[in-house]
Formats: C-alpha cells, structure tokens, sequence
C-alpha cells in the first residue's frame, strides 16, 4: 500500500480508505435487517492486512449500526489504525447535542478517542445556521481539547466556492469531498486545501458506481488497459496529486481484494489516457440531467422506494444506452436478495427525500421518469 502525508496532521494515510457505510447486512432472528459482523469484522481486518489504515463512519451508516460494527471489527487493532466519523448536522439541535452525540459514538466505536471528526455534509450557511441554534462550533472545540477527537475535519455536499470559505475558517484539519471522473466540480478547491495544509480524502472516487458499473468494454473503447472499471475509476482519482485518500464503500471481499490491489501500485492514467476518459465524461454530462452519486441519504423511503438503485438504471439507460441492463435491474428490485425495496411506481411523493438530498435533486419527478422509462 502507497501512503501519502495527511496535510499538515503528521499522519501518514493509506492511498485507500475503507468507507463504513456499505457494510454487509442480513437479517436478525426478528427479519429486521442488521449488519452481518462477521462479515465486517474478517472484511476490515483483512483491509488492515492490505495496508489499509483509514476507516471512515458515520452516525447513520448502515441504519445507525456501522460505528458499532466498525468499533467490534477494530478493537483488536485500535492502536494501529485511525478511525474517522461525524456528526450529523441536523441532529444538534440545541446545546449539549454535539456532546451527547460525539459520546454516544465513542462508546459506540468502543475507543476513547476519535481521530477524524468531521462535521457532517456542511456547507458554508448550515454549519453556522447550526452553530447558532446548537453551539457545536464551540462544543467541538471543548471536546479536542479534552482529547475525544484528535482532528477536526468536514465533510462537504454544498458548492465548491464555499469549501473555500470554510477552509479559511482556519479550524479544520482534513476535508472529505466529492471526487470522481464524472464528477470534477471540486478538483480546483482540493488543490486550494492542499495549499493551506489540509489533508484530502475523496468519496465516490468509483461515482457511486456508475464507472465501475459499467460493461468492461468501455475502457477497452477509450484504449485503456485495465482490467475492470473499478481500477480505471481509481487510476483516475490516484492522477490526481491532491488526493491523499479515495475511500471506497466496499461491500464485500472481493471488491476490497480489488481496491487494494490498485491502490497498492497508485499507477495514473497517462496524459492521453486522461484525455479520452475526459472526452467521454464531458459528453456524457451533457447528456444527463439526471445526477446522483448513489451516497444514499435520501434513504430510508417511508414507502421503501429504492431511490439509488432506481437511479442507478436510469443513468445507464440514459447515459450509456445499456438499456436491457437497465430495464432488468429495474424489474429485480424487491425480487432478489441483493437489490430490496420497492420500484417508483410505490413513491407517494411525500418529498422526504428531497429535504435530505445533498444534491438537491428534484426526486419525485425523476422517479416518474424513471418508471416510465424502466416499467
């Protein structure tokens, strides 16, 4: 495994992090669903094992269970790892939630210290809308000092000027942002946090899927030898110099296997490389108006809408014109094991999900499109 310096923090970070918000599920003795431990457990040692030392939670992944998960699996190796987590904005709602919130997850992480808190998926306004109804600016400071956390760090879903305004701020350490060959609208902001001394982690460095999704025959058109799309994805996020970490949300053994073994070499994309994945990614952004990472905040559905996965089959068929592929998928959805809920054609528009999309998708009349287009 490649290790890169993690800004200006004296850490050393490995070129993959494991992202905890994809982790194994199954269902418990009363058919809920919870996460399969040991599955996570032998997952995450292994990723250790590969050289991964970067292991990214939150206080909702995995339906409130991936810190615990995630705090289990580690135990063991505590000492030679960094845990990273977050707090959730919208629940510190009033003084004293940030503490609640931050010592419910230690113990959740089964650890006396966090090494990355991250305010979670601010942008410039909420976080100080939140300050001021909550403190938590303040309430983060106290606990650093008392040593909960090591770093402060954000994550970040708003436009790329205000990561700017936000890194001047002068208070954080790292930043975790979006990143991926479709998706480059922070990549000149990265490189400014780098500047300033902050360490830059990337998630959705594989664009929730939809590069490594797609049939291997496209990086055989662009005349690229990979051998998957997973790896032409991290080829291309590892070009970047201002990337320090892409965590992957690995779901099983074999796409961590994969992961490691490509980000254990780091190898770029050659300029000409680079400039035909370019090419195709300009052309297929401009066909799309649809946009959707896959980050699954807009989850759960009162209805049990399938909302990512919808859109994951409408960005093939829309984008890529692989559109057998993408009725299939569509008509599995709460038929198989893999892919649970229920299709568009269940969504009462009640409009939950848009209050809780990062990217601020009209959701409800993009699920009509996609079940007349899919149905």
């Amino acid at each position: 495994m490649i290790y890169r310096k993690f800004g200006n923090t004296g850490i050393e970070i490995s070129s993959l992090g494991f992202g905890c918000m994809r982790l194994p599920m199954t269902r418990g003795t009363d058919s809920k669903k919870i996460v399969d431990q040991d599955k996570v457990t032998a997952m995450l040692v292994r990723a250790h094992e590969l050289g991964i030392n970067y292991f990214d939670s939150g206080y909702m992944y995995n339906q409130f269970q991936s810190e615990h998960a995630t705090g289990i699996a580690l135990k063991g190796i505590r000492d030679k790892i960094y845990i990273s987590t977050k707090c959730p904005g919208h629940l510190a709602k009033k003084p004293g939630d940030f503490r609640r919130i931050i010592e419910e997850q230690l113990t959740r992480l089964m650890t006396d210290y966090i090494d990355f808190y991250h305010f979670h998926g601010i942008g410039y306004d909420n976080f100080f809308e939140t300050d001021k109804i909550s403190g938590w600016q303040a309430e983060a400071m106290k606990a650093k000092e008392e040593g909960l956390f090591k770093h402060l760090s954000f994550s970040f879903h708003d436009k790329p000027e205000n990561m700017i305004k936000l890194i001047d701020l002068g208070i954080f350490e790292s930043v975790l942002c979006q990143y991926s060959a479709i998706d480059r609208s922070n990549e000149k902001v990265m490189a400014y946090a780098k500047q300033k001394g902050l360490g830059v982690a990337v998630m959705g460095p594989l664009g929730g899927g939809r590069v490594s999704g797609l049939p291997k025959e496209i990086a055989d058109r662009l005349g690229i030898k990979t051998a998957s799309n997973a790896e032409l994805a991290l080829r291309f996020v590892f070009s970047n110099p201002d990337v320090d970490c892409a965590l992957s949300g690995m779901e099983n053994m074999r796409m961590l296997e994969e992961n490691a073994a490509v980000s254990e070499k780091r190898a770029p994309l050659s300029p000409m490389e680079l400039e035909a994945l370019n090419n195709l990614m300009k052309e297929n952004e401009r066909l799309s108006e649809l946009y959707c990472t896959g980050c699954g905040y807009c989850q759960p559905c009162p209805e049990g809408v399938n909302i990512p996965h919808i859109f994951k089959m409408m960005n093939y068929y829309k984008i890529y014109g692989i559109r057998d592929y993408s009725r299939k998928g569509y008509a599995e959805i709460g038929k198989v094991p893999w892919t649970q809920g229920s299709n568009a054609a269940a969504c009462t528009e009640c409009g939950e999900c848009e209050e809780k999309c990062p990217q601020k998708i009209p959701i409800r009349e993009q699920l009509k499109e996609s079940h007349k287009a899919l149905g």
